[in-house]
């Protein structure tokens, strides 16, 4: 309603009420427009009317809600089910326009504010997390693996001749498929172990970059977020290795955003060498259904041609996620989820170096990973060959999700790749364990919970290892009384026969 409609509202209701339900509905607008005039997050969460307010307004710029319009055309925005429309806030049209994921619609004003607006308000919050110098991002509707590829394939433009991918090894199916479907070798760089943690082995990056050549290498692909005992790569070094041989870094912070260690790390990247990307999930970093990222850097020209890539307009789900998300948190809400991340870090940790020692077990020492934690699972190994498999299974039907059990020895081939040792990260690690992660979102009672039950599993393992032992025990027994009745036999009968 704009002011004519509200004075004409007048002649027919109380003006004080109307005046009343007009300063009420001022106040929704004074909220949008500081949104549309800074482009940031705002500070303090919107109630949901004022973002149904919001998002109905966007929806009448788009040509499929207006009331005259007659279409001809093959994309007209036309929905058959009405609940599919509501579901989507009747913006229909998607994203971008078929050369450019960034561009604006002629047909979908709405849709494109709401794509221009959400890049806005992510770049803040990117900014807000710990990466200030950051210059601009964008939402694409894929998840992270894809999203790297497009990055991979944005460089072969740049470096035609380049057909390898340098990629400190982390056991994650996603982003080593990400660099051969971009039609690239990757070539795996095995971890280090100091103490207990996995970090990158910079002597053997820069050796390869030697035996290879700069100009056949297309980038670095490093890693912030990961499971322990993997820890973050050393990306400040990395990142100035990439600036002595001009070669580019694209960085996997696929959960790294509700982190202020992993975000640190990213700035002080840019800030000593050269990244040229980075890339982070949706859904692990704002809760938000799966199947958006964002790819952001420091070079805006860059940045503009990865979006170019993207082939075709996309889904605009992604981004009005997202954007209704951050609007209802608000700057202050989704700071306050990110200290509350950080505090049940310390108190998993606790529970978690508790349980082991009650085990005969400990909590592995990796201070450089802010987010996993693991624990080994050395007596369960040797109790049962099967103990360790077995546990997970036990947490995952006792409804423990996420929590991940690493037996030694496994072997995987991805894509023609053979990896020794997979999920831990090396060829030879030393011990199985146990991983759980402090993510954004977790509660003390999914930390407690999740102790409780594991300690039970791990009773109940202890348990059944100890009677089959028992069970070798006597069956050792039997058998050594047999044999031994057996040589009495011989014996007797050498005697007769003599």
């Amino acid at each position: 309603m704009n002011n004519e409609n509200f004075t004409l509202s007048e002649k027919i209701v109380s003006p004080s009420y109307v005046r009343q339900g007009l300063q009420a509905r001022r106040g929704h607008e004074q909220r949008i427009r500081a949104l549309l005039e800074q482009g940031k997050c705002p500070e303090e969460g919107w109630s949901e009317s004022t973002i149904e307010l919001f998002l109905n307004e966007l929806a009448v710029l788009d040509s499929n809600n207006f009331l005259g319009n007659c279409g001809v055309g093959e994309r007209e925005g036309r929905v058959a089910s009405s609940l599919v429309a509501r579901r989507h806030y009747r913006l229909i049209h998607g994203i971008g326009r078929s050369g450019d994921i960034a561009a604006v619609q002629p047909k979908a004003a709405g849709s494109s504010l709401l794509n221009k607006i959400t890049n806005s308000v992510v770049l803040d919050v990117l900014k807000c997390a710990g990466v200030r110098s950051v210059s601009s991002c964008f939402v694409v509707p894929m998840a992270t693996g894809m999203s790297l590829t497009l990055c991979f394939l944005t460089l072969r433009h740049r470096r035609p001749a380049a057909r390898y991918i340098l990629w400190p090894r982390i056991d994650q199916k996603s982003c080593f498929k990400s660099m051969i479907t971009a039609g690239f070798e990757p070539v795996v760089i095995e971890n280090v172990i100091e103490g207990d943690e996995l970090r990158t082995d910079l002597e053997a990056v820069e050796k390869k970059i030697e035996e290879l050549g700069a100009e056949n290498i297309l980038c670095i692909h490093s890693t912030t977020s990961c499971f322990a005992p993997r820890v973050p790569d050393r990306l400040e070094e990395l990142a100035v290795m990439c600036a002595k041989y001009n070669i580019p870094h694209i960085v996997n912070n696929a959960y790294g955003v509700q982190s202020s260690k992993c975000m640190h790390l990213i700035q002080q990247g840019a800030r000593v060498g050269r990244i040229d990307a980075f890339v982070q999930s949706l859904d692990k970093n704002f809760m938000v259904p799966v199947g958006g990222a964002i790819i952001a850097g420091f070079d805006d020209e860059f940045i503009k041609e990865i979006s170019k890539m993207y082939p075709g307009r996309a889904s605009a789900s992604p981004s009005l996620d997202v954007l209704i998300t951050l609007l209802t948190l608000g700057a202050s809400g989704y700071k306050k989820l990110l200290s509350e991340r950080k505090e049940l870090y310390t108190h998993l940790a606790q529970e978690l170096k508790a349980l082991a020692e009650r085990h005969g077990e400990r909590l592995l020492h990796t201070p450089h990973n802010p987010i996993s934690l693991a624990m080994s699972l050395d007596g369960l190994q040797s109790s049962c060959d099967k103990a360790v498999t077995q546990l997970g299974s036990m947490l995952f039907t006792r409804q423990v999700s996420g929590a991940r059990v690493i037996p030694l020895g496994m072997k995987q081939t991805v894509s023609g790749h053979t990896f020794h040792g997979f999920m831990s990260h090396s060829d030879a690690y030393p011990c199985p364990y146990l991983n759980a992660a402090s993510a954004i979102g977790i509660t003390k009672n999914d930390v407690e919970l999740s102790i409780k039950r594991l300690d039970k599993c791990l009773k109940a393992l202890k348990k059944e290892g100890n009677i089959e032992k028992s069970d070798l025990k006597r069956c050792s027994a039997h058998l050594s009384w047999d044999l031994s009745g057996i040589k009495d036999s011989v014996n007797n009968s050498t005697m007769i026969w003599n």
